[in-house]
């Protein structure tokens, strides 16, 4: 065999042994990839608590907004209502929302009365509430 015979055999020797690298340099071990796997388990723990608070924090936004809308409403609809017809009274919306509305005659001076719109709900456990409150005279 010549010279450059025996230079193309190592090279094939060469390319043969570099596929059986020693175990440390062949890639990822066991242990590596158990420490990936959980490290990865742990951040995707961390998002999924992150998106329950930002999907409770919509909700109790929405519900608020409702709430809210409710009691401007009603107090629109007693600004709109006349003097003497002004009572206190209470309903409810949607089997969710209950306003009630109070009428004080003579608040805070004579002629005038005080009127307080409140909206109540139950949401993720705990009782919230909207008021909205204004003062109308007679017109006198």
């Amino acid at each position: 065999m010549s010279v450059k015979g025996k230079a193309n055999m190592n090279i094939r020797k060469d390319e043969m042994n570099s596929a059986y690298k020693p175990i440390g340099q062949q890639g990822f071990t066991m242990i590596e990839n158990i420490i990936a796997i959980f490290i990865l388990v742990v951040a995707l723990l961390g998002l999924l608590s992150t998106t329950v608070i930002v999907v409770k924090a919509d909700s109790f936004g929405r519900t608020m907004t409702t709430a809210t809308t409710l009691a401007q409403d009603k107090m629109e609809s007693l600004k709109n209502t006349g003097y003497a017809d002004l009572v206190s009274g209470a309903d409810t919306i949607q089997s969710l929302y209950t306003r009630t509305w109070t009428v004080t005659d003579n608040s805070p001076a004579a002629n005038m009365k005080t009127l307080v719109v409140s909206v109540g709900w139950s949401l993720q456990g705990g009782t919230h509430d909207v008021t909205v409150s204004c003062i109308v005279n007679s017109g006198t």
